[in-house]
């Protein structure tokens, strides 16, 4: 009589590739020793935080307090130690964990990641991208212990859930998207503070080399903000097109030289703005002279509106002589440049001193008031100029021998930062929607969710690296062989892949099936911390 053979299967799906890059860090041995376990509990905090990570690169909407359903299905004991249960990875043991992490400081334990990371893997520093966002969080989150955490409160939202609390992540990456920096901070912190904050702090803990610039926004760019960093690093930034020396230079007419790429155009000129000699870069944009044109019309539509208002309240104003209604007709005109006044005159009317209205009393003494009467036409010259302008923008920098392609070039790669932006708020995992009671504990999920990034990006990195070397190639979503594809498109490749357990007797085998082609090398890609997941 043959034995009995049963056949079970668990979920490994991509899960081994985030569980191998967590291990090639080191990031468990780190924790282990940062973070030493404390209390009766089964898990170590290095377990705990690989659970986190895993979860949140699930892509699977599960939240923190339905954490031990989203392993009911996965080879648990695989991708986290022999032993380990899903009813082990419960959210009393990760709530401790993000406590520790929040006592030993979120941002000094990402730091000291960091450091490690950067001595294991040459992946090079040479642009530094630096950046705030919003996190729109649900609940009341009352700081009731009294601890000095994050204030998750109401302000300026970029989110556009200004019915939400938030608190503001900042963070740093590198010119390939490799977060550097994190840190959380009160929902109302003041952007112009965070960033210098950031940079000075990572600069404070990391050895930066002396030929890395730092990109930031429009906000970086005040006089003390650059003057601070002007000492001994370069920039490159944004000027506001609210600067008086910039408005003048977005409106000037003057000649400018067309790029490489077509699609830019380019006139330098220098600037002492903050008593800091720096080159300025007018830059036309042909993509954002477009995309601006599409709303132009709208917003002539929203000036002409409040121009028409302005100017009713204007003529209802009663002035003591004409002289003064003239004056405030020629200000008027001056607050509104795409107008022209037309059919203008100053009229005058005799009306009772006491402001009473019906008819004075034969000596009663009269006041004579000068009203304006007036229309409006559009001043197209104007509108024709503006419309010309509307893809220019204004780029500086501290390093005057640098060129205007260069420049431009540096700066487009900001998008970096933003792009790890869209990571973390990605509804295909539910990272951003907080369900925690402590702003503690949001502060240290904030560190985390920037860890998450970190191991994505990482791989991202290294698979386009290592096709490269090896003059490789995978099949992107329409078929075609690249060398670069996201991380998330790769992650498609290992969807239904299981780790297949089949009991005949006493005997137990194991194995992995449905694994296709492309998953195949990019496993090989990896490596070993990758390949022990799928043997």
């Amino acid at each position: 009589m043959s034995p009995a053979m049963n056949m079970s299967s668990t979920i490994l799906a991509h899960h081994g590739l985030v569980a191998g890059m967590y291990d090639e860090l080191g990031i468990g041995q780190l924790i282990d020793e940062a973070l030493p376990k404390v209390g009766p509990h089964k898990l170590p905090n290095s377990t705990a935080l690989k659970a986190m990570v895993i979860n949140t690169l699930g892509f699977n909407e599960r939240r923190l307090y339905i954490f031990p359903r989203f392993f009911n299905n996965l080879s648990t004991e695989r991708l986290l130690g022999e032993g380990i249960k899903p009813e082990d990875i419960n959210d009393d043991v990760l709530g401790r964990t993000l406590d520790q992490i929040y006592s030993y400081g979120s941002t000094e334990l990402f730091l000291k990641i960091i450091l490690q990371v950067m001595d294991r893997m040459s992946f090079g520093t040479q642009l530094l991208h630096v950046d705030t966002t919003s996190v729109s969080v649900h609940g009341y989150y009352e700081n009731i212990d009294g601890s000095p955490a994050i204030e998750i409160t109401y302000g300026h939202t970029k989110d556009h859930r200004p019915d939400l609390k938030q608190f503001i992540l900042s963070t740093i990456t590198n010119q390939h998207g490799i977060p550097l920096f994190v840190k959380a901070h009160s929902g109302n912190a003041d952007d112009k503070k965070t960033l210098i904050a950031s940079i000075q702090a990572l600069r404070s803990a990391v050895q930066i080399p002396d030929d890395v610039y730092v990109i930031a926004d429009a906000a970086l760019y005040t006089s003390d903000k650059i003057a601070r960093l002007s000492k001994d690093i370069h920039w490159i930034t944004r000027v506001p097109a609210t600067n008086n020396e910039a408005v003048d230079l977005l409106t000037r007419d003057v000649v400018l030289t067309p790029g490489i790429d077509q699609k830019y155009s380019f006139f330098e000129t220098t600037s002492h703005f903050g008593a800091i000699p720096q080159k300025w870069v007018l830059v036309w944009s042909k993509e954002n002279q477009s995309r601006k044109e599409k709303t132009f019309g709208k917003t002539l539509d929203k000036i002409d509106k409040k121009t028409r208002k302005s100017l009713k309240k204007l003529c209802s104003v009663e002035f003591a002589c004409e002289p003064d209604a003239q004056k405030a007709t020629d200000h008027w005109v001056e607050k509104h440049p795409f107008y022209q006044i037309s059919q203008y005159m100053v009229t005058s009317r005799s009306r009772r001193m006491n402001g009473k209205r019906g008819r004075p009393k034969n000596d009663e003494p009269l006041m004579t008031v000068y009203q304006i009467r007036a229309d409006i036409v559009r001043n197209e010259e104007v509108i024709r100029v503006e419309r010309e302008q509307l893809g220019r923008f204004i780029l500086a920098s501290n390093d005057l021998s640098l060129d205007a392609e260069t420049m431009l070039t540096y700066y487009k790669n900001q998008g970096a930062v933003e792009r790890g932006f869209r990571f973390l708020k990605d509804r295909s995992f539910r990272i951003s929607e907080v369900y925690l009671k402590k702003p503690g504990r949001v502060e240290a999920l904030s560190m985390v969710m920037v860890l998450t990034l970190l191991i994505y990006s990482l791989l991202e990195w290294k698979i386009r690296k290592k096709l490269k070397e090896r003059n490789e190639f995978v099949l992107n979503q329409v078929k075609k062989p690249v060398q670069n594809p996201t991380m998330k498109w790769i992650f498609m490749d290992f969807v239904g892949v299981v780790d297949m357990k089949v009991q005949i007797g006493d005997e137990e085998y194991r194995q992995i099936a449905n694994l296709n082609e492309n998953a195949v090398k990019i496993i090989g890609l990896l490596g070993k911390s990758c390949e022990k997941y799928y043997v």
